[in-house]
């Protein structure tokens, strides 16, 4: 009997380019379209899909440095994610983390989080958060066994009548957290 591979030697990875864009969009597209059709309603998704990942925010976004990675299967897109440095609280949000339907439970969310943890120990982050609705359940568990707790809650008005009731959930990184250079390096790994 062969031993079988861990879940994050089939991921490869690489920086999103502007012609990236639309796929991003498509890919948030069908996540989203799964992930909250039972917790938020169609019109708040479709005005935050607009709002998140029209193609002039992602491409403002990669011109501001914010770090967009995409997730590959055998070379096919299967997930995405976005996040900001911030150097001088020494914090790294993770602004979206998403997986294909058809590609979760194989530990593409579980290999991107900790690619986004050892990218945050390579720039000197002391603390990664996030944002997640608190009706995301399957995304909550996720986060906890990853390492991240509830640190508050929060409802942010986004406009339009609408807002995001959240928990604000955060995992400290140690000062001596070891990173691999295959780890911390984004491109082509």
């Amino acid at each position: 009997m062969s031993a079988k591979k861990p879940p994050h030697r089939n991921f490869s990875f690489r920086f999103a380019e502007h012609a990236d864009i639309p796929l991003i969009g498509e890919m948030a597209q069908k996540t989203w379209r799964k992930c909250y059709a039972e917790i938020i309603s169609p019109g708040q998704m479709t005005y935050m899909l607009e709002r998140m990942y029209g193609a002039p925010v992602i491409a403002e976004e990669i011109e501001d440095g914010v770090i967009w990675e995409l997730a590959l299967k055998d070379n096919m897109p299967v997930g995405f994610y976005s996040c900001t440095f911030d150097q001088g609280l020494q914090n790294l949000k993770l602004n979206k983390l998403y997986v294909l339907p058809e590609a979760q439970g194989q530990g593409c969310g579980k290999t991107m989080l900790a690619r986004v943890r050892n990218l945050g120990a390579g720039l000197g982050a002391r603390k990664i958060w996030l944002q997640v609705n608190k009706k995301n359940v399957a995304a909550i568990r996720t986060y906890e066994r990853a390492g991240y707790h509830i640190e508050r809650e929060d409802v942010f008005d986004i406009g339009s009548g609408f807002v995001m009731d959240d928990y604000i959930m955060a995992m400290a990184i140690p000062e001596w957290s070891a990173v691999s250079s295959k780890d911390a390096a984004p491109v082509g790994t």
